[in-house]
């Protein structure tokens, strides 16, 4: 400790844990980019796999506006089958639950 300096002046200088060294600006940045690259991945990942489970999307663009737009297209087909499948057993004289009229 030099001749001018208090004991808790010192202790408030150096990093908060010792021994673990600060991030430089570049370091930072770095982390950044790479977190947004694993982002950005998951993302591409799980729209690829939209595009997997949604018929008619073979051989189209993989463009997020794309898939999306296809996917919205298959669940509106789906919705309306259901109903259309509802309305034919309660037609024919079968019961169906609500939870299962949902849709």
């Amino acid at each position: 400790m030099s001749a001018g300096t208090s004991p808790s002046a010192e202790s408030t200088d150096g990093p908060k844990s010792p021994g673990k060294a600060r991030l430089t600006e570049e370091e930072k940045k770095q982390n950044h980019i790479a977190s947004e690259q694993k982002r950005r991945a998951a993302i591409r990942a799980q729209f690829d796999r939209l595009a997997e489970l949604t018929p008619g999307m073979a051989g189209l663009g993989r463009s997020e506006g794309v898939v999306l737009s296809k996917v919205v297209e298959f669940a509106r087909e789906q919705i309306e089958e259901r109903k259309r499948l509802v309305t034919e057993i309660e037609r024919r004289g079968g019961v169906v639950g609500t939870e299962d009229k949902v849709f």
